[in-house]
This record gives structure tokens, sequence and C-alpha cells, in this order.
């Protein structure tokens, strides 16, 4: 019996060793790198995301989701948000990365709502084509703007430094999903939140397999 039970403890430390943990907490107001009508959008005490190496990002979404006409594109999650709009913010002290290894610079960044292209390069990325777009907060000033598709690019490729932009991958969740901060499948990190009427999760840890 002692033997299993340091076997078990074995298991546990080398799976957390191999496996980094994250939990979340609750972190203060807005960046003062965002313009005053964004931060007086976002939510005023954001969510911040730990691990082993310490404060990995936090996050602060609009307290309410801007609404536009119904969307009929396909594997759309949240219809309702038009392409380009702000949702929330971001800050990562230390560089970061999306789910395809693609790096993040440290700084302040908006969240901006995009789709991804139906041209066959994002094939098993995710059954949604919901994600959100990073924006360096210098250069996002306004609340309202609603940036085209290839100007929304254009604006993230300043996040990550390379041809590819800086991503989360988000969507709406369902009724019965719980609200908090949770590992889902092997490698993601999923924040599940309501904002408003609607509940909607990000993953801000994740690896994408293959």
């Amino acid at each position: 019996m002692r033997k299993l039970n340091l076997y078990l403890l074995f298991a546990v430390v080398a799976d957390s060793t191999v496996f980094p943990q994250y939990r979340s907490q609750p972190t203060g107001p807005p960046q003062a790198e965002h313009a005053a009508g964004i931060t007086q959008a976002l939510e005023q005490q954001g969510t911040k995301i730990v691990g082993s190496s310490g404060v990995f990002c936090e996050v602060w979404f609009r307290t309410s989701l801007p609404a536009g006409p119904k969307s009929a594109e396909e594997s759309v999650t949240l219809p309702t948000i038009p392409l380009g709009a702000l949702v929330g913010a971001i800050r990562f002290p230390a560089q970061g990365a999306d789910r395809r290894g693609q790096p993040i610079k440290p700084g302040v960044y908006t969240l901006r709502y995009g789709l991804q292209p139906l041209n066959g390069d994002h094939l098993g990325v995710s059954p949604q084509r919901d994600f959100l777009v990073l924006v360096p907060a210098g250069d996002d000033k306004d609340l309202n703007a609603a940036p085209n598709f290839d100007a929304l690019m254009a604006m993230s490729r300043k996040a990550s430094g390379t041809p590819h932009p800086a991503v989360l991958s988000m969507w709406g969740a369902g009724a019965s999903d719980a609200a908090g901060f949770a590992k889902q499948g092997e490698n993601d990190w999923v924040l599940t939140k309501k904002i408003g009427d609607t509940l909607i999760s990000v993953i801000l840890v994740g690896k994408v397999e293959g």
C-alpha cells in the first residue's frame, strides 16, 4: 500500500512538472495604456492567470457586448458581434503564445472580434471560426472602430512581430457551462465568463496538437 501511495504521489508530481498548472485570480482595473473611452467600457476588475513562473496574463472584458445584425456565416457561435468590434483587453507581462505556438510580445493589447477565413488554411484549428485578435493598445484608440478583416490582421501583426496575427480562440458557451477558469482536454486552459446576457469561453493558455 505504501509503495502504491508513493507511486501515485510521484505520478502527480511528474504530471504537474510536464504539464504546467494554472489558476485564476481577481486583478485590478485595466491598464493605463488604453484610451479613456476603451477603459471606461471595460470591467474594472479583471482576471489574472497565474502559472508556475508567475503571472501569465491579465484579461478584462467589456461590461456588455456590442451587437449588430445577425451574421449568416457558417460555423459562427457569436453571430451578433460585429466583425472588428472591441470585446476586451489583455496584458502579457512576459512573452506569451497562442495555441499554434505563435509568439505574443510582452505588452498591453485590445481584443477585437474576428472570424477565421474560409480559405482552407485553418482546418482543424477549432470547430468554430470565432476568435479574438490582439492589437497593441497604442495603435487602438477608438472604442467604436470596426476595422475590416484585412485592416484587423495588419494591426495584429504588430502584436506578434510575424506575418501571422496574434489570436485567441473563443466561442459562445452553452447555458449549462459553468463560469470560471478550468483545464479542457490535454493542453487548453479556458476562461468562461458571462458578459451581459452572453456566456463566452476563451482559451487563454493552450496548444494545438498535430
